[in-house]
């Protein structure tokens, strides 16, 4: 066999080419979703990507006989580190050949990319943070990847196993078609709960989507800080997804709960757009014409799926039949609209959330798993 060779992304010739090697790993994977070229450009950019301004990335491309064979980035999230007392970093956008040699390869440069930072530990799939998508997947390959959530081939498991890595945690994706759940059993919770506390829940704004973002970080950091992998958003990190999202936000399934004109809690619910991003081939032009763009507003209006992202509560308001309320919410319009969709992603050990998930009527169709390995 001939020599890996694993080098650093320098340029922007390399970081075109590690962008686009997906096309080559998911060619004949009929479930794939080719991201947006311009997207993933975007995500990469050490000048827009806010995760820049207190962690730092390196991109990696393997190849052998001068071809590409894969890819991998490593991370080193400060913040992360200074909030869990570890001493921890990151590998993500993992792209193999079915090979363990190139994964090694790949994972070893990783390793000393960290190593060289003075972390003990990696852990990942994860891109930049656990606030980016994040997990390798490890059954449900079947099915397309809704917005924000990754999609791998079955060997993954086999190669990041063979490397020495162990599990860490799993998280699990949901599929709910809302004609089949309670909503009967879920509004009459509601109204008995719903005369005890006095809370306004209202759409996202999206004139003042940049101040909105601000509420839901505030609550997301208090509401998640216990759970594993919480990274809290920066102001940075808020305002840049929020726009981002905007385009794809749905003001009547993204939803904010108040009282006192204080956020308490919230729902973000999205319509997949990766529904119609399958059709474009990861472009929104074609011999200088706007056929992917075209092609994404004519998708865009068939879209019948969306994706759950997050639902967050203050702790002294968990019992108080609010997020009970914000979920019946999104249920009934996604009834009234002929949406179903997909709840992700919830820890497996967060037994309330995932009762509370198959009480609405969901049911576990995919599982991701985070990896680690101690650096020697």
């Amino acid at each position: 066999m001939s020599q890996i060779e694993v080098s650093q992304v320098t340029d922007r010739k390399e970081r075109d080419q590690f962008i686009k090697f997906p096309w080559r790993i998911y060619r004949n994977d009929p479930a794939w979703v080719p991201p947006l070229i311009i997207e993933r450009k975007a995500f990469l950019d050490r000048k827009r990507q806010p995760f820049y301004q207190h962690g730092d990335a390196a991109l990696f491309l393997a190849k052998r006989n001068g071809e590409i064979v894969g890819r991998i980035m490593a991370s080193d999230d400060p913040n992360y580190n200074a909030l869990h007392q570890s001493n921890v970093g990151c590998f993500g956008l993992f792209e193999s050949t079915d090979d363990v040699d190139v994964a090694a390869a790949l994972l070893d440069r990783a390793v000393e990319w960290l190593r060289r930072r003075g972390r003990s530990e990696i852990m990942g799939p994860i891109d930049y943070s656990t606030n980016y998508v994040c997990g390798l997947l490890i059954d449900g390959f079947e099915h397309p990847p809704t917005v924000l959530t990754a999609h791998n081939p079955p060997y993954y498991v086999r190669l990041i196993a063979a490397c020495g890595f162990e599990k860490v945690t799993d998280w699990y994706a949901w599929w709910l078609d809302p004609d089949n759940a309670p909503v009967s059993r879920l509004r009459r919770l509601v109204n008995a709960r719903a005369r005890k506390t006095s809370v306004k829940i209202r759409p996202i704004d999206l004139r003042r989507v940049a101040d909105d973002s601000q509420r839901l970080a505030a609550v997301f950091n208090e509401a998640w800080k216990n759970n594993w992998g919480f990274v809290p958003f920066t102001d940075a990190e808020a305002k840049h997804m929020a726009t981002e999202m905007r385009p794809i936000i749905d003001p009547r399934m993204t939803l904010i709960a108040e009282i006192d004109n204080a956020p308490v809690a919230f729902v973000i619910c999205v319509p997949d757009i990766n529904v119609a991003l399958r059709h474009l081939n990861g472009r929104l032009t074609r011999f200088g014409l706007p056929i992917g763009l075209i092609k994404l507003l004519y998708y865009r209006r068939k879209i019948r799926t969306v994706r759950f992202v997050a639902l967050g509560v203050l702790g002294k308001y968990r019992r108080a039949g609010i997020a009970e309320t914000l979920v019946l919410q999104v249920m009934e319009e996604g009834v009234s609209r002929g949406f179903k969709g997909e709840l992700s992603m919830t820890l497996e050990d967060n037994v309330m959330i995932n009762r509370f998930i198959e009480a609405v009527g969901a049911t576990k169709y995919k599982t991701y798993r985070i990896y680690r390995k101690l650096v020697d």
